[in-house]
C-alpha cells in the first residue's frame, strides 16, 4: 500500500503497530527497506522493492497452499475460468455431457480476459491462450488452432463475384476482429500474406472486438470473417456459414488446460480436466474427419 495506516486498516492494527513491525524487520535486515517522505507518506528502497517481490511471492504461494488444504477433497462444485468466446462458443454448449458423465459434480464457469491469479481467485481450473510454460502450474494442451475464411452460403454464390479462393476476396467487404495486445495473432493481413494474396485492401470493413460478434456479422451476410476451428461454434454444423475454400494457416497460440499442482488431482478437477481432453480430442478426430 505504501501507507502504513493503509496496511494496518487491512490488518485491524494501528498505523503505529505497522510502523513498529516495519522497523523491527529492517533492524533485524541490518539495511533500510522503506523511505519515510514526510507528508507523502512512504516509498520502498531498492532492497525493499526487491525484497517485496519475493516475499509476495512466497506469501501468495503459502496462500495458495493454505486454501487447497482448507478446502475438502470429497468437494463437488469447481470453478473454471475462461475467455469469453471460448465459453460460449466451445465450453458451455458441451457442458451437458459432462453433466451426463458426472452428474454428482456442478460447474461454475467465470469469463475474463486476464490470466487467472489461482493464489489469490477461487478459482480451480483455467482455460488459457498462449504458447505454454505456465510454471507451477499442472498444464496439458487442449487445441491448436487453425483459421480460415467464413462467409454465408448467399455470398459464396453471389452471382456478380462468387467466392471460389482467396483471390476472390478482392471484391468483398473484410470482418475484422480487433484484437489488442497480442503479438502475432492472425488477421487478414497475415493469413491473406499466408495464402499467397496481394491486391485485397484491409483497412476497410467493419470491426468488432470479439470473435462471437464477427461470426454473427459474417453469418448476416455482411462480409467474410477469419474463424478458428476452435471458436466456429455450431456455425458450420447449422449451415449458418460456410468455408468458401479450404485454405488454413496455422495460428501461434495453443488453448492449455491448467490447474495448481496443489488441487489438480482433486477428484473433482481431475475428473473435469479428463472430460475437457476428451472432447477436445473428438472435435480434432471431427476434423481430420472432415477433411
Amino acid at each position: 500500500h505504501l501507507s502504513f495506516e493503509k496496511a494496518g486498516d487491512e490488518i485491524a492494527v494501528t498505523a503505529s503497530a505497522v510502523g513498529q513491525q516495519v522497523k523491527a524487520l529492517e533492524a533485524w535486515v541490518g539495511r533500510p527497506l522503506f523511505l519515510r517522505q514526510p507528508s507523502r507518506g512512504v516509498a520502498l528502497t531498492p532492497l525493499g522493492e526487491r525484497y517485496a517481490a519475493a516475499v509476495t511471492d512466497a506469501l501468495n504461494r503459502l496462500d495458495e497452499a493454505t486454501a487447497q488444504v482448507l478446502r475438502p477433497e470429497t468437494s463437488h462444485v469447481i470453478t473454471v475460468s475462461s475467455m469469453p468466446s471460448l465459453a460460449s462458443n466451445w465450453l458451455i454448449p458441451r457442458l451437458g455431457s459432462f453433466r451426463e458423465r458426472h452428474p454428482d459434480i456442478d460447474v461454475r464457469v467465470s469469463v475474463s480476459t486476464r490470466l487467472t491469479d489461482f493464489a489469490r481467485e477461487d478459482v480451480d481450473v483455467a482455460i488459457r491462450f498462449g504458447r505454454g510454460g505456465y510454471t507451477g502450474l499442472r498444464t496439458d494442451l487442449l487445441m491448436e488452432e487453425t483459421f480460415f475464411a467464413v462467409c454465408s452460403a448467399a455470398l459464396v454464390n453471389d452471382p456478380r463475384h462468387p467466392l471460389r479462393r482467396p483471390d476472390d476476396l478482392r471484391h468483398h467487404t473484410l470482418v475484422h476482429e480487433v484484437v489488442e495486445e497480442v503479438p502475432d495473432y492472425i488477421t487478414w493481413d497475415r493469413w491473406l500474406q499466408a495464402a499467397g494474396v496481394e491486391g485485397v485492401d484491409t483497412s476497410r470493413g467493419p470491426r468488432f472486438s470479439h470473435t462471437y460478434l464477427c461470426l454473427q456479422a459474417a453469418a448476416s451476410g455482411q462480409g467474410v470473417a477469419l474463424a478458428t476451428n476452435v471458436l466456429i461454434g455450431a456455425y458450420l454444423d447449422a449451415g449458418r456459414l460456410v468455408r468458401p475454400f479450404p485454405h488454413q494457416i496455422k495460428g501461434a497460440y495453443r488453448y492449455y488446460v491448467v490447474s495448481p499442482e496443489a488441487s489438480a488431482d482433486r477428484p473433482a478437477v481431475k475428473a473435469f480436466r479428463a472430460w475437457l481432453l476428451d472432447e477436445a480430442r473428438a472435435q480434432a478426430e471431427a476434423e481430420a474427419r472432415r477433411a
